[in-house]
């Protein structure tokens, strides 16, 4: 895969009390990425860029709400996100080094 395209397809981790859960008991990272990203070019972006073997990806599509705003009725924009199971043994830490 192209070295341009890995960087353009994972956006960055998506933290939240849900994928923080996931992360604990099934080894997983929760990642946003690109609209057009399949499952094979975020496995070996994840790979490539972190050095872990990954088991498998889940890819969810995410639809944006309607917001009502002072001028009318607004749409936030869709996005897509992927869970991606590590092999055993594997760990990817977002910790900010101090």
């Amino acid at each position: 895969m192209n070295q341009e395209r890995i960087f353009k397809v994972l956006l960055g981790p998506h933290i939240t009390e849900k994928s923080a859960m996931s992360q604990g008991a099934a080894t997983q990272v929760v990642f946003k990425i690109a609209n057009n990203a399949n499952k094979l070019e975020v496995k070996k972006a994840v790979e490539q860029l972190f050095e872990v073997k990954v088991d498998g990806v889940r890819l969810v599509n995410v639809k944006g709400k309607t917001r009502r705003t002072k001028t009318g009725m607004g749409q936030r924009s869709d996005w897509k996100k992927a869970y991606v199971r590590l092999a055993e043994g594997q760990d990817i830490d977002f910790s900010v080094a101090e």
